[in-house]
């Protein structure tokens, strides 16, 4: 089901969605101050193409170098980019067919607000008793 939903959200929403973001990561890293927006852009292109199966979760490594990038980006581009995704969300609610299309771009609107210091995993590892999940598994 995951693999229909994807491949109809990449159609509809996903292509353009992540050409959008990976372009602003491209800007990004050609002022060469913004390369870690950049590489939160690139990350966020990836989500954006498939983001059925998958789920945001915080770093509980980020430190204060991060929050201080979130609040800048979320002045400079996360809240123009949240209100894209409420908005998108609640067009595609409007239809039966388009509420997990609309579920997802609510779903995307942690992300586009404070993109430092989270972490796009797939769905199963965020549940409690798998490896991943546990605390310090990544580092």
């Amino acid at each position: 089901m995951r693999t229909i939903l994807n491949i109809i959200w990449l159609i509809f929403s996903g292509l353009w969605m992540a050409l959008g973001y990976a372009l602003a990561g491209i800007i990004c890293f050609i002022l060469i101050v913004t390369i870690p927006f950049g590489i939160a852009c690139f990350r966020i292109a990836g989500y954006a193409l498939w983001p059925f199966g998958y789920r945001v979760t915080e770093r509980h490594d980020a430190g204060l170098a991060s929050g201080v990038g979130n609040v800048i980006w979320l002045v400079v581009a996360g809240i123009w980019l949240a209100i894209g995704h409420i908005l998108a969300g609640i067009s595609f609610c409007v239809t039966i067919i388009g509420i997990p299309f609309g579920i997802a771009h609510f779903k995307m609107v942690p992300v586009s607000l404070m993109p430092l210091g989270r972490e796009i995993v797939p769905t199963a590892q965020t549940y409690p008793g798998y490896r991943w999940s546990q605390p310090g598994y990544n580092t």
